[in-house]
């Protein structure tokens, strides 16, 4: 006969399978993620951003550990002021096809990316002019974001005859051509001395406008969000408000806005160089490599070519980083979500 007691579930084993299904719905919820490691993660999803963040620290790092910098010397054997003789023409020793495959092999040499005129080791000095370029353009990026950013609260969120008088001196630098604008200050930085961070300061205080504009429209949306009202109900100041509750908001759009500034940085520094108007000897920058050998385009392209490769390789890596990080904060403006969006839509 059996015993009805024998189907009645014990103490012992109702808690054993409680304390299982404890463990079970511990192992499949997923511990709570800050901001900062949801963008993490984001980013690290978006596979050109991340290849443009190492190939980014890569000539970062290059250019600044092989000829050294602030008085800290480098790898490099050859100091880019140093002239010398012309080894077979000035040609690049660099080869990186191998022998099988009908090249010279792999090698480097003495002179990877040739000599110049008279002698000067051309790898010394487009390291030195990417260093100075990569600086110069940091330097003018982050200062014309902080300026930018700084207009643009504090006329977004004070409004009236503030944000009147902020956005017509805006307008009054848009207005004005950029490049004709910066070659006048670059002159005047020229004059008052040959330090390329001079220069960068300078021209910062020409290139904040968009990004002021920017973040005035994003601060017009949030100084009317319940948060904000409430801390001006609290007492607190204007101040206090803008750099503690709205600077917060749209650190995004200024993060991804910082660097395209950057890479604008840089390519506007190569231009004014290129014109005469940027760096001046005897320091140098990329684009004035590109003006200074322009004339043996032909006769030896690599004094041309390697310096303009860098440029673009150091902007393509700055855009791409700034597509990653657009994504990373706002992942509805990321390409695969706009086309699932579109397939939705269709369907």
């Amino acid at each position: 006969m059996t015993n009805p007691n024998d189907n009645v579930p014990t103490t012992t084993s109702v808690l054993s399978v409680a304390e299982a299904e404890d463990a079970a719905l511990a192992k499949s919820t997923a511990a709570p993620r800050s901001q900062a490691r949801i963008v993490w993660g984001r980013f690290l999803r978006h596979r050109a951003a991340t290849i443009s963040a190492v190939i980014l620290i890569f000539l970062t790092l290059l250019s600044f550990t092989s000829v050294g910098f602030f008085g800290i010397p480098g790898w490099w054997p050859h100091d880019y002021r140093a002239a010398g003789d012309v080894v077979n023409g000035g040609a690049p020793t660099l080869s990186l096809i191998p022998e099988w495959l009908g090249g010279d092999g792999i090698r480097i040499g003495d002179h990877p990316f040739g000599q110049e005129n008279t002698g000067k080791d051309f790898f010394a000095l487009t390291m030195m002019g990417t260093q100075r370029s990569i600086l110069l353009g940091l330097v003018l990026g982050i200062s014309s974001t902080v300026i930018g950013s700084i207009i643009g609260a504090v006329a977004g969120y004070y409004r009236g005859w503030v944000d009147s008088v902020l956005m017509r001196i805006t307008d009054l630098f848009i207005v004005i051509p950029l490049l004709a604008l910066a070659a006048v200050v670059g002159q005047i930085a020229g004059n008052i001395g040959k330090n390329p961070i001079v220069l960068a300061f300078m021209l910062s205080l020409l290139t904040w406008t968009g990004l002021a504009r920017l973040v005035r429209g994003e601060v017009l949306s949030l100084r009317e969000r319940d948060f904000v009202l409430a801390a001006r109900a609290s007492g607190a100041g204007g101040a206090r408000i803008i750099f503690r509750h709205l600077m917060p908001n749209v650190v995004g759009v200024i993060a991804v806005n910082a660097t395209f500034a950057i890479a604008g940085a840089i390519l506007l520094e190569s231009s004014l160089s290129y014109l005469g108007f940027g760096v001046v000897p005897p320091e140098t920058s990329l684009g004035l490599l590109i003006s200074q050998y322009q004339g043996s385009f032909t006769s030896r392209p690599w004094l041309f070519w390697w310096p303009g490769m860098m440029i673009l390789a150091i902007a393509l890596s700055i855009n791409f980083l700034g597509d990653g990080i657009r994504d990373a904060y706002d992942p509805r403006q990321s390409r695969s979500v706009r086309r699932e969006i579109k397939r939705r839509n269709r369907a």
